[in-house]
C-alpha cells in the first residue's frame, strides 16, 4: 500500500511554498500527500501580501476528515498562523511520526506567526515533534541562542531537545559558506554540500520537511531519511525554475523527469556504443581509451550522467567497449558535461578522442586550452576545463582540445546536443582521421 503522509500549512498562491509545495514534493518522494490548510495566503516570489486564517475548529474537521478514511503513517506542519492553531493542531494530529517545520517568517522576510505562537509551537508542538525542522534564525528564536557555526547549531539542536523534540535538524543555508546541516538525535550528524549559486530556491525549507514526512511515511530510518530528504531538495534547487520576480521557486518534480529519462538516454548511449564498434573507428580512440557520456533531461552532476562503463579501447579486431553503459559510470568526461551544461544546457552529450592534427582539421569549432596553465589548486581537471572553454561564450563549441601536459595524454573532447549528433561526429572524424592504429 502506497503511504500517505498528511501536511498541516497554509497556502502559497503562488505555487511555491507551503501545502502546494508540499504535496508536489510528497508525491515527488512515493507517497500520497493529504492535507489541512491552515491559511489562505496571497502570495508570489516577491512576498505575502495577505493572509486570512483559517478557523482551528475548521483545521482541526479537516485534519480529522483525512485521519478517519486515510491511513495515515506520518505528518508534518508548516505555517500555523495563529497561538491558537497551533494548539488546536497539537491535538487534533494522530499519533504519527511528525516533522515539525517551525515557519516563521516567509523566504521574502514577512513575519507569519507572532510572539503568542512562537510560544504555543515550543510550548505545545515541540513535545509532539519527531523531527524539528528550523533554519538558522527560527532556531535562535525557539532556542534563545546565537548561531554562527556548525558548532552553535548542534547547541541549538541540544536545547530545542531539551524542549521535547526527538531530535532537530538545524539547516545551515543562512550562514556563510558551503551549507552544513546538523541533524541532533542521540548523535550529531553534519550533512555537507555545496553552495547552489541560484536564487531559485522559494519553497525550499517547506519542500524538506514535506520529503521528510514521506520518507517517514515510508518507514525510512530518520537518518536515512534525513539523507535522502537533503539530496532531494539539492537536487530540486540545482534544478530551480526562473520564475517570478523575486526568488523563482524550486523544481520539484526535476528530479522525477531526469530519473524517468535515465532508461531513454541509456538505450540510446547503447545504441551509439555498438554503432562506433561497428565502424572501428581506432584512429580516433586515445591510448587511455574513450569514454561515451549522455546527460538524461535536467541532469546536474555526474552521478546522474549516463556513460560506458570502463573505456573504448582499440584491439587486434578494431575497437571494444569492455561492459555496457550506466549511471554514474564516468566521472572524468561526465564532470566535462555537467560542467558545459552550467553554460549550456543544451549540451547533453561528449566523447574524448585521439587528438591529431587530421582530427583538427576536421573540426569547425573548436576551443584550444593550455592544460599546462592548469592551477594547482583547480577543484578539479574537467571542472577548470569547462569553465575555461565556456568563460567568453554562451553556446558550447564542438570540441575541446588541449595538448596535454606532464602525465596527460593530448586530447579532443566532442561536445554535441544529443547522442545522435555525437555518433555522427565521431564517425565523421574517424573517416577524416583514416588511419586505424592497432
Amino acid at each position: 500500500m502506497r503511504p500517505v503522509a498528511l501536511t498541516v500549512a497554509g497556502s502559497d498562491s503562488g505555487g511555491g511554498a507551503g501545502v502546494q509545495a508540499d504535496l508536489k514534493a510528497i508525491e515527488a518522494r512515493g507517497a500520497f500527500g493529504a492535507s489541512a490548510v491552515t491559511a489562505l495566503t496571497a502570495q508570489n516570489t516577491t512576498g505575502v501580501r495577505d493572509i486570512h486564517r483559517v478557523p482551528p475548529d475548521t483545521v482541526a474537521s479537516q485534519i480529522s476528515a483525512v485521519c478517519d478514511d486515510l491511513p495515515v503513517a506520518a505528518a508534518k506542519t508548516g505555517m500555523l498562523a495563529s497561538a491558537d492553531t497551533v494548539e488546536t493542531v497539537a491535538d487534533a494530529l494522530p499519533a504519527v511520526p511528525l516533522v515539525v517545520d517551525p515557519v516563521v517568517v516567509a523566504q521574502s522576510g514577512d513575519r507569519l506567526l507572532d510572539d503568542a505562537g512562537v510560544r504555543a509551537v515550543r510550548d505545545t508542538l515541540l513535545p509532539r515533534a519527531t523531527l524539528l525542522t528550523p533554519n538558522v534564525p527560527e532556531a535562535e528564536l525557539l532556542a534563545d541562542t546565537t548561531v554562527e557555526d556548525a558548532t552553535d547549531m548542534r547547541r541549538a539542536g541540544d536545547r530545542l531537545r531539551d524542549l521535547g523534540a526527538d531530535a532537530v535538524l538545524v539547516t545551515g543555508g543562512h550562514l556563510d559558506g558551503d551549507p552544513v546541516d546538523v541533524l541532533v538525535a542521540d548523535d550529531a550528524t553534519t550533512f555537507e554540500h555545496d553552495r547552489i549559486d541560484t536564487q531559485t530556491t522559494h519553497g525550499s525549507g517547506c519542500t524538506l520537511s514535506a520529503a521528510l514526512a514521506a520518507e517517514l511515511a515510508a518507514g525510512t530510518p530518520l537518518p536515512d531519511a534525513v539523507e535522502a530528504a537533503t539530496d532531494y531538495v539539492v537536487r530540486t534547487i540545482e534544478r530551480g525554475l526562473d520564475l517570478g520576480a523575486g526568488d523563482g521557486p524550486v523544481n520539484h518534480l526535476g528530479p522525477l523527469h531526469t530519473d524517468a529519462d535515465t532508461a531513454r538516454t541509456a538505450d540510446a548511449l547503447t545504441d551509439a556504443v555498438r554503432a562506433v564498434e561497428r565502424a572501428a573507428p581506432a584512429g580516433v580512440i586515445p591510448e587511455v581509451g574513450t569514454t561515451l557520456a549522455a546527460a538524461p533531461d535536467g541532469a546536474t552532476r555526474p552521478a546522474e550522467i549516463v556513460a560506458t562503463d570502463g573505456r573504448l579501447t582499440r584491439t587486434v579486431d578494431g575497437v571494444r567497449a569492455p561492459a555496457g553503459v550506466r549511471r554514474g559510470a564516468s566521472s572524468h568526461v561526465a564532470r566535462l558535461l555537467c560542467g558545459v551544461r552550467q553554460h549550456d544546457p543544451t549540451v547533453s552529450a561528449a566523447a574524448n578522442v585521439r587528438r591529431t592534427d587530421a582530427a583538427l582539421d576536421a573540426l569547425d569549432d573548436v576551443v584550444f586550452l593550455d592544460r599546462t596553465n592548469e592551477p594547482a589548486d583547480a577543484d578539479g581537471t574537467m571542472d577548470w576545463t569547462a569553465d575555461r572553454a565556456m568563460r567568453t561564450r554562451e553556446r558550447a563549441p564542438h570540441a575541446i582540445a588541449d595538448g596535454g601536459a606532464h602525465g596527460k595524454e593530448p586530447m579532443v573532447r566532442l561536445l554535441a546536443d544529443s547522442i545522435d549528433a555525437l555518433e555522427n561526429r565521431l564517425l565523421a572524424l574517424a573517416c577524416a582521421v583514416g588511419e586505424r592504429p592497432r
